[in-house]
């Protein structure tokens, strides 16, 4: 597979399951084949200009989304680091921002290492899933499976949530806040994606 081809196929797996389509109805709605759609997805086919157009039109995307690859979602930003604004008679620190349209969900998260279940990894949300995650007091180890990094009071960080993830407190317990975006369906396809649960650990709330 090359390098291309996975691009392509990893991006059209992902609107496409963004948008609840089945191989299918997304082949219908583009014209295909659903046999041409497959071989797609898997990296195996080569597609013409006409079939990326055809493809993006059915998922309502520029054919350039098609193509990028995807941006580096996980972002961390260290406290000290941070550059604090002043509005008049107070200060704002911005963390993040994201563009799009969804369901968010906001947390406060007790981390623990004498919970029950603590430290085993967090299943994943729904595709395109991100999680934002502010440190209030303590130390703690978060993010991806294969890549979480440590952070401390006043750091934050922002990664994939639709991979295992896990979150581990390494100074007794931690406080963090949560906010977990979770991407809606285009209107033209009149399906949406259903909100995730969070859980940080089997004892946690809500669920």
């Amino acid at each position: 597979m090359s390098s291309g081809n996975a691009v392509v196929a990893r991006n059209v797996r992902l609107l496409r399951e963004q948008r609840a389509l089945s191989l299918a109805e997304l082949a219908r709605q583009a014209g295909l084949a659903k046999q041409t759609l497959s071989n797609l997805e898997q990296g195996t086919g080569n597609p013409t200009v006409d079939t990326l157009f055809a493809i993006a039109a059915a998922l309502g995307v520029p054919v350039t989304r098609l193509v990028a690859g995807r941006e580096q979602v996980m972002t961390v930003q260290h406290g000290e680091d941070v550059v604090w604004e002043q509005h008049g008679g107070y200060e704002s620190r911005a963390l993040d921002h994201v563009y799009g349209s969804g369901v968010i969900e906001n947390y406060v998260v007790r981390i623990g290492r004498k919970l029950r279940g603590a430290n085993a990894p967090s299943d994943p949300h729904p595709v395109g899933t991100l999680e934002h995650l502010y440190v209030i007091s303590g130390r703690v180890r978060v993010g991806p499976v294969d890549g979480p990094v440590e952070l401390a009071a006043g750091d934050f960080v922002r990664y994939p949530g639709d991979q295992p993830h896990v979150y581990e407190s390494l100074d007794g317990e931690s406080l963090v806040h949560i906010v977990v975006s979770v991407p809606r369906a285009q209107p033209v396809t009149g399906a949406t994606t259903p909100p995730p649960r969070f859980r940080a650990a089997p004892r946690s709330k809500p669920r």
